[in-house]
C-alpha cells in the first residue's frame, strides 16, 4: 500500500510540475488593455502593470492610450461586426454602459465569478457587472459622491461643520439661501443641460431610470420624481450659479462664487489645486431625500475592467487583474496618493493614505470618509439604455425651472424616452 500510495505522489507531482509549466509558458504573452485619460486610467493602468511585471517577468503590456468615444465606437465596431480578433485582452468600459455591453454581446467577455473573490468590493459595483448571477468584470474607480462646502462661506453665515451633517435638501436650501442673504454668494454652480445632478440624487434613493429587472421605470418612480422636485425646487430658489458645460461648472466653484459642490470623489484633486483655497474647504455625506430608502450615500461615473472572451491572453489577463487589483491593497495606497482615485476593494480603506489627514480640508480624513461612503452606495441597475434615457431627461431639465408640473415632466421624460430605446 505505501508502495502504491508514494507511485501516486510521484505521479501526481509530475502532473502538478506539468500543469506549472504549461501555466507558465501560457503566462509568457503580450497583454493589450485599451482605456482612455492619460493621466488617470491609462497612468493606474502602468502601475498595476509594473508592479505585475516586477513578479512575472515574462509577461508584457500594451496599454494603448485612445479617447473615451473610440474605446467605445472600436469596441462596438467589432463586437457588432464578430471581428474580434482586432480587440484588446483587457478594455475599460464605463460602469453606465456595462450592461448594454453584457448583454447586447453575450459571451463576449470572459466570466470570473469562479476566479475572483467579489465579496471584497463595493457591493453596487459588482452588482452592476453582474449578468444572470455572474460577474463579468474587475471593479475598478469608484465615483463615490459627498459635498464640498466651503467652511468660511458658512461661517459668516453663521454654521458651522457640524451644521453640514445629517442634511435634508429641503434644508440645504434654506442654508442656501441664508448664505446668499449673508455672503453674496450662491450655495451650488448648477447646469440644467446635464442629469448628472439628477443621477445622484435618485441613487441615492436606491432608484434609476430602470428597475431591478431592467424595465423602463419613468413616472412611477419615486427616487427620479424626488430628485426632480429638488432641482426644481433648487432653480426656483434661486441658490444657484447658472453653468453651461463643464468648463463653466468647474469654475462656479474654482473661482470661489458657489459655496457647495456635490460630485464624484474625482474632483477632489480639481478643488485641491486652488492652493489659495487651502484650510477653507470641508466635506459632509451629501444631503438625502425625503423619499423611503433614501440615504446619504451616491455615486457618479466610474468604470471597470473587462477580459475579452477570446483573448488569446485571457487566463493571463485575469491572473493580473485578481493579483493587482483584487489584492494589491498597497497598490491602491499608491493611486490614491498619486492619482487621487478610489478604489473599489473595501480592504484597501485599512491602508496609511486612506486615514491620513489632509491639510488642504482643514486636517480632515476626507479619503476615510469617501471610502467609508462607498461601501453604502445603493446598487442599481443600470440597464442598457442609460445614455439614451439620460438625454430624454436632460431635454425637459430646463423646464423645470418654468416651474412644469413634475408629474408631467416624468410623462414627457417617458415618452421621449420610449422613442429612442425601441
Amino acid at each position: 500500500m505505501y508502495r502504491k500510495s508514494n507511485l501516486s505522489r510521484v505521479a501526481a507531482g509530475a502532473l502538478t510540475a506539468a500543469s506549472l509549466l504549461a501555466s507558465t509558458a501560457a503566462f509568457a504573452g503580450e497583454v493589450t488593455v485599451w482605456c482612455w485619460d492619460p493621466n488617470f486610467n491609462v497612468a493606474i493602468m502602468k502601475e498595476a502593470a509594473a508592479r505585475y511585471s516586477a513578479k512575472h517577468p515574462e509577461t508584457t503590456f500594451n496599454i494603448v492610450d485612445f479617447a473615451k468615444a473610440d474605446v467605445e465606437q472600436k469596441l462596438q465596431t467589432a463586437l457588432s461586426s464578430g471581428t474580434t480578433d482586432a480587440l484588446p485582452d483587457i478594455v475599460l468600459i464605463e460602469d453606465y454602459g456595462a450592461q448594454k455591453y453584457l448583454q447586447s454581446f453575450p459571451g463576449a467577455f470572459a466570466e470570473l465569478s469562479s476566479k475572483i473573490d467579489f465579496s471584497g468590493f463595493a457591493p453596487y459595483k459588482v452588482q452592476l457587472m453582474t449578468m444572470d448571477g455572474a460577474v463579468y468584470g474587475m471593479p475598478f474607480d469608484s465615483g463615490v459622491t459627498g459635498l464640498y462646502y466651503r467652511k468660511d462661506y458658512l461661517e459668516q453665515a453663521g454654521f458651522k461643520p457640524d451644521d453640514m451633517q445629517d442634511l435634508t435638501w429641503d434644508r440645504f436650501i434654506e442654508i442656501g439661501k441664508q448664505v446668499e442673504a449673508k455672503t453674496g454668494k450662491k450655495m451650488l454652480g448648477l447646469d440644467v443641460n446635464d442629469a448628472g445632478f439628477i443621477r445622484i440624487l435618485m441613487q441615492s434613493a436606491g432608484g434609476w431610470y430602470f428597475d431591478k429587472d431592467g424595465n423602463l421605470s419613468i413616472e412611477n418612480n419615486a427616487a427620479l420624481k424626488a430628485a426632480l422636485e429638488t432641482e426644481q425646487k433648487i432653480l426656483q430658489a434661486n441658490i444657484h450659479k447658472p453653468a453651461a458645460g463643464w468648463t463653466e461648472w468647474v469654475a462656479t466653484f474654482t473661482s470661489g462664487d458657489v459655496a457647495t459642490v456635490t460630485t464624484g470623489v474625482w474632483i477632489t484633486g480639481t478643488v485641491k489645486a486652488q492652493a489659495d483655497q487651502s484650510g477653507k474647504w470641508g466635506v459632509a455625506p451629501i444631503p438625502k431625500l425625503g423619499v423611503e430608502g433614501a440615504s446619504h450615500a451616491s455615486n457618479l461615473g466610474g468604470s471597470s475592467w473587462y477580459v475579452t472572451a477570446g483573448s488569446a491572453e485571457k487566463d493571463e489577463a485575469i491572473d493580473f487583474l485578481n493579483e493587482v487589483y483584487a489584492k494589491d491593497v498597497d497598490f491602491y495606497q499608491k493611486i490614491l496618493t498619486e492619482r487621487g482615485a478610489v478604489g473599489s476593494l473595501l480592504a484597501a480603506r485599512n491602508g496609511p493614505a486612506y486615514s491620513e489627514a489632509d491639510a488642504f480640508f482643514g486636517g480632515e480624513k476626507v479619503w476615510q470618509n469617501f471610502s467609508d461612503w462607498l461601501a453604502k452606495v445603493p446598487a442599481v441597475n443600470y440597464g442598457v439604455f442609460t445614455n439614451e434615457v439620460d438625454t430624454a431627461v436632460t431635454a425637459h431639465l430646463p423646464s423645470l425651472g418654468e416651474g412644469a408640473p413634475i408629474d408631467e415632466v416624468l410623462k414627457a421624460v417617458n415618452s421621449q424616452a420610449q422613442g429612442q430605446i425601441q
